[in-house]
């Protein structure tokens, strides 16, 4: 589990205007709630808290807004959808032996048999840990997996401490048949004859519709 000290200021302006002069001053609006408090509202510096960002559930403890840290796992991050810059951050408050339901990353390893094609249906998988020790990702090694093997969420295996909470049948990944290069073309001819359709077919209600 990844924690970062990171320092936050009071925010005592709101609005649209508040926040983007926050924004320009390299800071990143933010609401720190939970355990039945009223929310706080704070301002995060924007660098490191991108940085803090790119490790999955990272568990910070946010400094400057009493005489002790608090601790908060990042649970709703708003970026601008064309330049990926942060908008806005909500943060749960959590605590000490504490346990919290998150998605973590399923990771790959190895390679399957020659012949088969990997179909991952699952790339995260809810679990619930202790909030201050999560882990960073559950692997699984698919070396030498042949044909329809499979592998069910609950297959997984998970570290000490921690269980899923997602549903244990569903399908994280399975190994299927390769295409061959005729399959390949005949659904590619295929797409392409459904879309001239679909042309045609739009074409001529415009038309019954003059």
């Amino acid at each position: 589990m990844s924690e970062v000290r990171i320092a936050a200021e009071p925010r005592t302006e709101f609005g649209k205007g508040a926040s983007r002069r926050t924004r320009r001053a390299g800071k990143v609006p933010a609401v720190l709630y939970g355990h039945g408090t009223d929310p706080q509202h704070i301002s995060l510096p924007g660098h490191d808290l991108m940085r803090a960002l790119r490790t999955p559930n990272v568990l910070l403890r946010v400094q400057g807004l009493g005489s002790s840290e608090e601790l908060a796992l990042p649970k709703d991050v708003q970026r601008d959808p064309i330049k990926g810059s942060l908008e806005h951050i909500d943060l749960l408050l959590v605590k000490l032996g504490e346990k919290v339901t998150v998605e973590i990353p399923v990771q790959i390893t190895g390679d399957i048999a020659p012949g088969g094609m990997l179909d991952q249906q699952l790339i995260q998988i809810a679990v619930e840990a202790e909030a201050t020790h999560i882990p960073q990702a559950v692997e699984v090694n698919i070396a030498g997996f042949q044909v329809g093997t499979a592998v069910l969420a609950k297959d997984l295996k998970l570290p000490r401490g921690v269980s899923l909470a997602a549903d244990e049948d569903a399908l994280v990944l399975h190994v299927v048949a390769e295409k061959t290069a005729d399959q390949v073309e005949a659904e590619i001819s295929g797409e392409a004859e459904g879309e001239a359709a679909q042309g045609e077919g739009e074409a001529a209600e415009a038309e019954s519709g003059e």
